[in-house]
């Protein structure tokens, strides 16, 4: 029977992402013997970017391969998690490779569980958090998306907190206002009220002039 060219192709990429943690392995120790590694550098880049076009090969052709019936739903999904698998070791490479002149925590573990044959040990590999040692990767993506459940419930929470808080600045904003609007009447008719006054003060100043000046000429003529 002849070999599945996925399964090939998974193999292929699987070693690559061993020799690249050889590699890297093989730059700390140029570092602490105080040594340039700028040619291993630049291998390890075209190595990071062959990883890279591989898992893209091996992520487009399985889905060629469910879209059009080629292997079962549930073969499908054991090849999904040896692709998501080797996506999320080829970041652990990408950190490892980005921290030239720091020394990562390594130890002795395997670099994939539950690949496409036997499985393989690779003694340079970072060291996983505590938070998940000993997770498979399925409990690892339910873990992340419980967190991601978790903020998107508190961001759903501040969002109604925000509207509320809006609807609240658009009542105290409304209320103003009218309270304006009522300081604007009571001031027209508090001016119009003293217009009247000063108004009343004067007839009221001009009558008693003219009671004044008719009481003189009035005496003025008894006499």
């Amino acid at each position: 029977m002849a070999p599945d060219p996925w399964l090939a192709t998974y193999d292929d990429t699987y070693h690559l992402a061993q020799e690249i943690a050889e590699k890297l392995h093989e730059r700390n120790q140029y570092l602490r013997n105080g040594e340039n590694p700028v040619k291993i550098n630049v291998t390890l880049r075209t190595l990071m970017q062959n990883l890279n076009g591989k898992i893209g090969q091996l992520k487009e052709s399985l889905l060629r391969s469910v879209f059009t019936r080629q292997i079962t739903q549930l073969e499908g999904d054991r090849r999904q998690n040896l692709v998501d698998e080797l996506l999320t070791k080829e970041q652990q490479l990408q950190m490892s490779f980005k921290r030239e002149g720091v020394e990562p925590d390594v130890v002795r573990s395997s670099l994939m569980a539950g690949g496409a044959g036997n499985s393989r040990s690779n003694p340079w590999v970072l060291e996983e958090p505590e938070e998940t040692q000993g997770f498979t990767f399925r409990e690892i993506k339910q873990q992340q998306q419980q967190i991601i459940r978790e903020q998107d419930a508190g961001l759903d929470a501040l969002s109604s907190i925000l509207a509320r808080q809006k609807q609240m600045g658009q009542d105290i904003g409304n209320e103003l206002d009218e309270q304006n609007e009522i300081i604007d009447d009571l001031t027209t008719l508090v001016d119009t009220t003293d217009s009247k006054i000063r108004n009343q003060t004067r007839h009221i100043k001009l009558v008693d002039k003219k009671s004044t000046s008719c009481g003189i000429h009035r005496e003025s003529t008894e006499r």
